[in-house]
């Protein structure tokens, strides 16, 4: 473990893991928490999906990990190409002949910012594992809502069995490190008034790292002060909320609908 690398070994993995694995290139992670025995409770778009925008797109630039051969299926947890939302699979399905990584949590600043792509650890601290196998576990049964790419993802999933933590601003990204390294890459480049102070090669690429940094920083589940910690009994699908806080404020909210998996 270390800021160059978080791959681990199945050996190393203990109940209540965050854990993850790269796909196709390393375009993006899919992420899960380990409940032991071989098995991982993780977060599906459906239809052999672990990803999506839910667009035409999603046959050009996000698709399933790769599909056993035609006519075979894995012997543990049979044909999961058609389950969607919160589901339980081997490690290996899970794996899909990936590498395995642990995502940490409670690093400091410096040594969030040096793990320049997202999605491998939060400065926020996580909660007992007891308490993640709990969350997950539940969600497996209750569902964890409609599945958004920026604001509702295997990610978010992860962490909010890791953290009890839940973001409150509608408009705002949801807890994914990957998706607000995506949209603060983006903001770097597009949207900042300050690459016109200068025209050298050099002082845009510093312009546009100082920008994707503090970008990253400030969207980080542990610094951002739009996130309350919600019991997972009382979790609600986020779709539904017409008053975020009244989900922690209230015992029994008339305006919101609990989570459940279609």
């Amino acid at each position: 473990m270390g800021v160059l690398s978080n791959k681990i070994e199945r050996d190393q993995l203990k109940p209540g893991d965050h854990i993850y694995s790269w796909r196709l290139s390393y375009l993006y992670a899919h992420h899960g928490i380990y409940v032991g025995e071989e098995k991982v409770i993780h977060f599906t778009r459906g239809a052999g999906h672990e990803i999506g925008t839910g667009t035409v797109l999603d046959r050009i630039i996000f698709s399933s990990s790769p599909s056993p051969p035609v006519g075979t299926q894995c012997q543990i947890c049979g044909d999961q190409s058609r389950l969607d939302g919160v589901i339980a699979s081997c490690i290996d399905c899970f794996l899909s002949g990936g590498n395995l990584y642990l995502f940490e949590y409670g690093v400091s600043p410096a040594f969030y910012l040096a793990k320049a792509r997202g999605g491998t650890c939060t400065l926020a601290k996580s909660d007992p594992p007891e308490d993640a196998l709990h969350r997950a576990f539940f969600l497996l049964q209750n569902g964890f809502g409609g599945y958004n790419l920026f604001k509702n993802n295997c990610e978010d999933f992860a962490v909010y069995c890791k953290t009890g933590l839940l973001v409150v601003t509608a408009i705002s990204v949801g807890r994914s490190g990957q998706a607000a390294a995506f949209l603060a890459a983006t903001s770097a480049i597009m949207s900042s008034p300050l690459r016109f102070l200068t025209t050298s090669f050099s002082g845009l690429a510093a312009v546009s790292c100082g920008m994707y940094c503090i970008s990253r920083l400030v969207s980080d589940i542990g610094v951002r002060r739009d996130v309350v910690k919600v019991p997972v009994e009382r979790l609600v699908d986020q779709s539904d909320l017409c008053d975020p806080q009244a989900a922690v404020d209230s015992p029994a909210p008339s305006c919101i609908a609990t989570a459940k998996n279609d």
